[in-house]
Parts: C-alpha cells; sequence; structure tokens
C-alpha cells in the first residue's frame, strides 16, 4: 500500500522536482501534471496539460480518475490559476497546498520576526502582490470538505537550482568559479540584509507533513530555515566549502534601486517565527543552512 497518493501541479521544476522525489521516496503514489516540455522524476505518473488551456488542465485531472490524498500547486502565480484550482480539486482531494512566497509581505513595512498575519501585505500587480490575490481567494472560497494550506518560503535552495541569494549574484551561474577565482561579488547593500533560507528537502517534508493534519487547515505559514544570517554570511560559507576566500563589492542600495525597482523584495530583512509550524504537529524544517549548502555546492560541482 502507498503512503498515499498525491499530485504536484508542475514536477519537473526545482521545488516540484524535489517534492516528487521526496514523496516518492516517502512511500507515495506520484502525479504529476506538466506540459511535457522537461524530465520528470523516475517512478512519477505524468499527466500532460498547460493549466493555461483550462479545458484541457481540467480534462487531464478528471481523466486520471483518482482521488488524491494531497495536491500541491507549485506553479501557481495568478488569481485564475488558484481559481482554478478551487474550481477542479474540491472534489480530487482532502488537501489541497498552494505554494505562495514571502514576497506577499511589503518590503516597507515588515515586522521581525514577521507574523504570518502582518495585515502589510501587497495586492498590486507585483510577484508578491499577485500571490496574496491567489491566498485570498483560498480565503474567501467555499471548499466543502477540502482542507488547504498556502506555505511561504523564503529563498529556498539546494541541489537543482543555481546559488545565490541577493542581487546582483542571484541564483548566478558559474558562481562557484567566481568565487575560486577570488572575483569580487557585487552585493546590494554589502549583503548586510538578514535572511532565513530554507532547503528545498526540508519545504517538501513540511509540505507532506499537513497530510491528515487538522491543525493546518485554512492556515497560511511563513516557511524558512532554521538560520537566521547576512546574505554575506550565506556566500561565505559557500566560499568556506570551496576553500577560497570570500570578496564582496558593495553595491549601493539606492543605486540599485534606482536601476532595479523590482530588486525592493529583496532589499529588506527577512525573518519569521517556526512557532506556529511547530505548534500545528508540522514537520519543521531543521536543516543547518552550512549543511544545506554544502549538498548544493557538492551537487553544482558534480554535475
Amino acid at each position: 500500500m502507498p503512503a498515499g497518493k498525491i499530485l504536484i501541479i508542475g514536477g519537473s521544476g526545482f521545488v516540484s522536482g524535489t517534492l516528487a522525489r521526496t514523496a516518492r521516496d516517502q512511500g507515495y503514489a506520484v502525479w504529476v501534471l506538466t506540459r511535457g516540455q522537461k524530465p520528470l522524476p523516475e517512478g512519477v505518473v505524468p499527466l500532460r496539460a498547460d493549466r493555461k488551456d483550462p479545458a484541457a488542465f481540467k480534462a487531464a485531472v478528471i481523466g486520471a480518475n483518482v482521488h488524491w490524498d494531497l495536491v500541491v500547486d507549485c506553479i501557481g502565480y495568478k488569481v485564475e490559476d488558484a481559481r482554478q484550482d478551487l474550481e477542479v480539486f474540491p472534489a480530487l482531494t482532502s488537501h489541497l497546498v498552494f505554494i505562495s512566497t514571502d514576497f506577499v509581505f511589503d518590503p516597507a513595512r515588515r515586522s521581525f520576526p514577521q507574523p504570518f498575519d502582518n495585515p502589510a501585505t501587497l495586492t498590486d500587480d507585483t510577484y508578491g502582490g499577485k500571490k496574496r490575490h491567489c491566498e485570498l481567494e483560498l480565503l474567501q472560497a467555499d471548499v466543502g470538505d477540502m482542507q488547504w494550506t498556502v506555505f511561504r518560503p523564503c529563498h529556498i535552495y539546494g541541489p537543482g537550482s543555481e546559488l545565490g541569494c541577493l542581487p546582483d549574484a542571484l541564483r548566478v551561474s558559474g558562481l562557484l568559479r567566481k568565487i575560486k577565482a577570488g572575483e569580487p561579488l557585487r552585493l546590494v547593500g554589502g549583503g548586510h540584509f538578514l535572511q532565513q533560507p530554507i532547503f528545498a528537502p526540508d519545504l517538501a517534508a513540511l509540505i507532506l507533513s499537513v497530510r491528515e493534519n487538522a491543525m493546518a487547515n485554512r492556515k497560511i505559514y511563513c516557511s524558512v530555515g532554521p538560520d537566521i544570517v547576512e546574505s554575506a554570511t550565506y556566500y561565505r560559507m559557500i566560499a568556506d566549502e570551496l576553500g577560497a576566500g570570500l570578496q564582496v563589492e558593495e553595491l549601493p542600495i539606492i543605486q540599485a534601486l534606482k536601476a532595479h525597482p523590482e530588486w525592493k523584495f529583496y532589499l529588506c530583512h527577512r525573518i519569521y517565527d517556526l512557532t506556529p509550524l511547530r505548534l500545528d504537529g508540522l514537520k519543521v524544517p531543521n536543516t543547518p543552512l552550512r549543511e544545506g549548502l554544502r549538498q548544493h555546492v557538492r551537487w553544482l560541482e558534480a554535475r
């Protein structure tokens, strides 16, 4: 008997692929819905459809003739995506999980640590604002007996992605080469913004822990790792793993914002409290940042 049945909207990306492999390794029967343009993890059942084609999306999931224990939407970005989930899945799953982002918070009106219910959220046309609109759709919907949970990750790292948590060294291809060569990394504000990066396998385990947990119903959780560090420390840990020194070139904040106003979401302290996860009996992320970065560096070097 499988541990359960899970459908992942996505499945070929960084977060969704990590979730698919983690669920598979935990004994789940795993379905993934993708456009079929990238390789999928071994052992999953593919459903092929583009969610931008609502009829095809609905036909694919209904045609699978499965009632899933969990459905996880890893690629919902617009309010139409949330509405699609709410139309299709109440009859097909016991629990819907929607992956949002900590960018829903107004960077100029944060608290430290930031509670999930801080009212200073965005509802504009930015990435974070669009995710918040998706959350509001869930909060306002009548979903019958279906439970739902939202997770708001901070910076996600781990095998399957490039490294880098802060502009101008944000998920940079060749980052390890630059550090080894002693080239300076240009970091806004010198990299002094605080973060709590979450290791992708920890996020996957957290998502799976909502199954059959009524405490997580209709809850929105800030989802981060255990360590609060300056962004520059994140890069210094990478350099330590490489046996190299770290050279940082400060990119002035005002100059950076003038050229890239969209960077404002990174240019703030992103600090959160894991207590709500712990109190509701969820799998609290616990991989030390140094250990997670060690695994990430080794994966990049092997690749």
